[in-house]
């Protein structure tokens, strides 16, 4: 077992933190709010630390799952930060969705500092960490893939490296345009119904067992049909992902016309108020324009 530190326990580092000292691993996290990092403690064992820095002295392996590419950088850099206490061989895996870029600025970094690093960011939701069942996609050096997949797999589903630095995060950039369709469509499906007079439920019974079915439509159709939007990734964070998808895009040449506008319909849900309901709540937008 592995000498582990983790950094940021939010809805999905926390579990995931979790999941390591059931693993058998030495754990010892850090998290900003260090209130957040106690609680974990107490619930799960291991210890914490004050920083970045002082989590990750020793280490192994060095996990990161914080907000955004500021934040990364916060944690990985710096007099305090998780490189400077990092020793050389170890190896930092980063669960972040962030731009390719800050991936690659970092992951040179560390190289320099002869520290491995791994993008891995994750999807699956706060159930899917919860539960130790979510989908994890790499990029990195294929020895340091190698060497930190058997401490991924305490919390993924599937654990694939998809090429070299920056791959894991393109393939999250994936990820994140094909759900904002899917949302979408589902979305105008369920509303569809509704002003139809037909029984959402029953729709969704049927039309789940044919070429309609998807994670979204099995998970979330009973929560927006019921006007309920606690239960998923925040609109506020697909916004920033998408903004990534679609900076990226305009970088690669990719068009990514329908991303761009359920982005807007997002924006419009934050303008409603619900920057902190889950992504499904596009159906509330339909609901209100209707």
């Amino acid at each position: 077992m592995a000498k582990v530190a983790f950094l940021g326990l939010g809805v999905m580092g926390y579990p995931m933190a979790g999941h390591l000292v059931h693993a058998g691993h030495d754990v010892t996290v850090y998290n900003r709010t260090a209130a957040k990092a106690d609680a974990w403690v107490r619930e799960h064992g291991g210890s914490s630390a004050p920083t970045p820095r002082g989590a990750a002295d020793g280490a192994d392996f060095v996990m990161t799952c914080v907000g955004n590419d500021d934040d990364l950088r916060a944690v990985c850099t710096g007099g305090e930060g998780a490189f400077a206490g990092m020793k050389a061989g170890a190896i930092l895996v980063d669960h972040t969705t962030v731009s390719a870029a800050v991936t690659r600025e970092l992951a040179a970094e560390a190289a320099q500092r002869g520290i491995g690093y791994v993008d891995a960011p994750i999807s699956g939701g706060q159930a899917g960490a919860e539960n130790g069942a979510l989908s994890v996609m790499c990029g990195g050096d294929a020895d340091a893939f190698a060497r930190a997949e058997p401490v991924i797999d305490a919390y993924a589903k599937i654990c694939r490296r998809l090429g070299e630095t920056g791959a894991g995060q393109m393939t999250k950039m994936c990820n994140q345009i094909a759900i904002a369709g899917l949302v979408q469509g589902l979305s105008e499906a369920l509303h569809f119904a509704e002003k139809a007079g037909l029984d959402g439920a029953a729709v969704v019974e049927v039309i789940s067992q044919g070429a309609a079915g998807s994670w979204q439509m099995q998970n979330r159709h009973q929560t927006m049909l019921a006007g309920q939007f606690e239960h998923g990734f925040a609109v506020s964070w697909m916004r920033k992902d998408l903004g990534i998808c679609l900076q990226t895009a305009d970088e690669t040449g990719a068009a990514l016309p329908v991303t761009a506008l359920v982005d807007q319909f997002y924006k419009d849900v934050q303008n409603m108020g619900g920057a902190r309901w889950d992504t499904s709540a596009l159906i509330e937008r339909l609901r209100r324009l209707g």
